[in-house]
């Protein structure tokens, strides 16, 4: 079986547990959504040990959740310029029950080669990794880092119809990553700009208008 069928196959696994999703039980008490970095989860060990790439994994909770609905999307901006579509996105609601909680997520597949894939995550739904060629670089001396632009250690708050950043993964053509503040909007546009390509996990929960 060749390597490029075993790596198929390894990710369709993963997605399996990844939208089947489990109760953490962490978030139960609070009334409001949500959600916290888990960059040591066993979603992430396994991705890192077959050597995938990249997983931004996160626990969401969302009571009401029968009533609400959840975007996912990744934006790209290359060269200082936002993509006029995301690269991916995820919607999902009006769940059978009046709770959610589970992970959610961001994966990179392979992004220092000519193939890259891309793929999101959520309690009970998931989309197949597609393709995203000519969005990153492969070229010798091209330096990336990637970020949580939240905490591990303390659950967020999410307001209803708030774009929540979550995550960002960037790469540089002259070999010089800077650090920024996630919180900070200035800091934000100078990322953009200081950086070849740039890619922005967000989210927003919103009521469910049907």
């Amino acid at each position: 079986m060749s390597r490029k069928k075993i790596t198929a196959l390894c990710i369709a696994g993963l997605l399996t547990l990844f939208s089947a999703g489990c109760s953490t039980g962490v978030f139960q008490s609070n009334n409001n959504p949500t959600i916290k970095a888990a960059p040591n989860s066993d979603y992430v060990k396994a991705f890192e040990a077959m050597h995938l790439g990249i997983l931004f994994d996160f626990e969401l909770y969302v009571p009401d959740a029968d009533k609400r609905w959840v975007n996912l999307w990744v934006e790209r901006y290359h060269m200082g310029e936002l993509d006029p579509e995301p690269l991916t996105h995820l919607s999902y609601g009006s769940q059978p029950s009046d709770k959610s909680e589970g992970p959610l997520g961001f994966g990179l597949i392979n992004p220092n080669t000519e193939d890259p894939l891309i793929f999101l995550y959520a309690p009970g739904v998931s989309i197949i990794p597609s393709s995203i060629e000519e969005k990153l670089q492969a070229e010798a001396g091209v330096a990336s880092t990637w970020d949580y632009a939240i905490s591990e250690d303390k659950a967020k708050n999410v307001e209803l119809g708030e774009t929540v950043l979550l995550a960002a993964y960037r790469q540089s053509s002259n070999g010089s990553i800077s650090g920024f503040n996630f919180e900070n909007e200035e800091d934000l546009e100078q990322m953009v700009k200081k950086h070849t390509t740039v890619l922005l996990l967000k989210m927003k929960i919103e009521e469910d208008i049907e």
